[in-house]
């Protein structure tokens, strides 16, 4: 299990959501297991944070609770730009068995 800096953990979180492709989605918790192997680091709580500090110009509506659920204080933006893309929503939440994404799937 190799362990990366923290600059460089950001830095592949950051990428892995740049590859979201437009109306699917990710959760936190599967950015973190994506990355677990060659990280060291499992944490969705941690990838929530990176997104908060860093996540600003990265489409970080793609990102979501495990539940489906979109960015706290941002819900209304984030809901706009989901639906905006068609992505497969539950009421106010992304329907995660029809959107999610893997980033080892083409599409």
């Amino acid at each position: 299990m190799a362990c990366v800096e923290p600059e460089e953990y950001v830095e592949a979180v950051l990428a892995v959501v740049e590859r979201i492709p437009s109306g699917r989605a990710m959760s936190y918790g599967a950015i973190a297991d994506y990355l677990s192997e060659a990280s060291g680091r499992s944490s969705a709580r941690l990838v929530g944070s990176i997104m908060a500090k860093h996540g600003g110009s990265a489409p970080w509506h793609r990102v979501v609770a495990a539940n489906g659920r979109v960015v706290p204080g941002h819900e209304g933006e984030a809901l706009a730009r989901l639906v905006g893309e068609a992505t497969p929503m539950k009421g106010d939440r992304v329907d995660l068995s029809r959107a999610a994404w893997w980033p080892d799937q083409s599409s």
